[in-house]
């Protein structure tokens, strides 16, 4: 969608209109001996913190995200959820191929891909069939984004020492959208929720495309987001995939770094379960897709799983399993698809042969 498409009040919201940021939240900030921001907020809930992560496949397309809508809104009920989107199946690779073409010097071609991509996910917001009032809203939210997203493709020099970055703001778009998409996707499953913009808690190092964590700065930051979110009954709708740097310059933690994010933001809020819902019944012995033969894992350890990641399986994150053994917090790989499933269940070693059943939905 050009932006001669949008109307001209609707193209002048504030950047990134709709996004929860921290000073919103309504809780105090001081300065820490750091120089940072300390913040008061609840430290523990009197029930166990689910993080619920949704792939891009998950999440391709209206019914899709009211589907895991509907997965979500089964836990919420009894218990504070917290959700961790990827972008849609097949937006990072537009984007980043947007990103190529501007650097190869093919304004008009990108600027039609951006289009394209303004309008896919504006027509998905269509399909969710909002009340007027929520789709006027979140359609505001999102061409806000959208004039950032042409803004940034309309560069005419690309300098090659910002190419990187360039590449990592123009990749957070799909998150970012996705976030708005899923909100409004739980709102009208009557699931109270709101968009969370990554990059306002996530610190990163400065090595775009690749970026790592400050886990201590991150974890401070994050509580103070998203804890008074989940006491309030709230359910934050965070970005995978991305962060910034301490001077706000948006990074992201590489390519398939979603799950990463999921146990990041997991970790952040002390959940007591990860559930990784993709599209497939867990891990399996070797790819279900190529191997008739290859069985489905009810049950690993941390440590196997970890090997089976290293070892290149593309069902997990590497840097997932190290993270959530620190609190022994318990992953699990199931699928969206097939929500009854048990999936697969991976825990410390001591834990494989006395592991819970669970809700509908939720865990097991």
């Amino acid at each position: 969608m050009s932006s001669e498409n949008v109307q001209e009040g609707e193209l002048n919201e504030p950047a990134n209109a709709g996004e929860f940021h921290p000073d919103d939240s309504g809780v105090g900030l001081s300065t820490n001996c750091r120089g940072g921001l300390s913040y008061e907020v609840a430290s523990e809930f009197p029930r166990e913190v689910l993080a619920f992560k949704f792939g891009g496949t998950s999440l391709l397309g209206a019914e899709r995200m009211m589907h895991a809508a509907s997965i979500v809104h089964s836990s919420a009920q009894d218990c504070p959820v917290v959700v961790i989107v990827s972008a849609m199946k097949g937006v990072t690779d537009q984007l980043l191929a947007i990103g190529t073409a501007l650097e190869n010097g093919k304004i008009v071609a990108a600027r039609k891909e951006a289009e394209a991509l303004v309008e896919l996910h504006l027509g998905v917001l269509s399909e969710l069939q909002l009340d007027e009032d929520d789709d006027l809203r979140v359609r505001r939210e999102m061409q806000s984004l959208c004039r950032d997203l042409l803004h940034d493709v309309g560069s005419q020099f690309i300098p090659l020492a910002g190419h990187d970055e360039l590449l990592d703001r123009l990749a957070s778009y799909g998150e970012r959208l996705s976030a708005r998409l899923f909100s409004a996707a739980l709102e009208k499953s009557e699931v109270v929720s709101v968009p969370v913009t990554s990059s306002d808690f996530v610190r990163t190092c400065g090595t775009f495309r690749d970026a790592r964590p400050d886990l201590l700065e991150t974890r401070e930051r994050g509580r103070a987001v998203l804890l008074p979110l989940l006491a309030d009954g709230v359910v934050p709708v965070v970005t995978g995939f991305i962060g910034a740097t301490l001077d706000g310059r948006i990074t992201t933690l590489g390519r398939n770094s979603s799950d990463f994010s999921g146990a990041i933001v997991a970790h952040v809020v002390d959940a007591d379960e990860l559930i990784i819902w993709t599209d497939v019944d867990g891990i399996y012995t070797a790819n279900p897709r190529e191997n008739e033969e290859a069985q489905l894992l009810h049950e690993m350890s941390y440590d196997d799983a970890h090997a089976l990641a290293k070892s290149g399986a593309k069902v997990l994150h590497a840097s997932v399993l190290p993270l959530a053994a620190e609190t022994e917090m318990v992953v699990w790989v199931r699928n969206t698809f097939n929500p009854a499933g048990r999936g697969t269940r991976i825990g410390p070693r001591a834990d494989l042969s006395t592991a819970p059943s669970s809700r509908e939905g939720g865990k097991r």
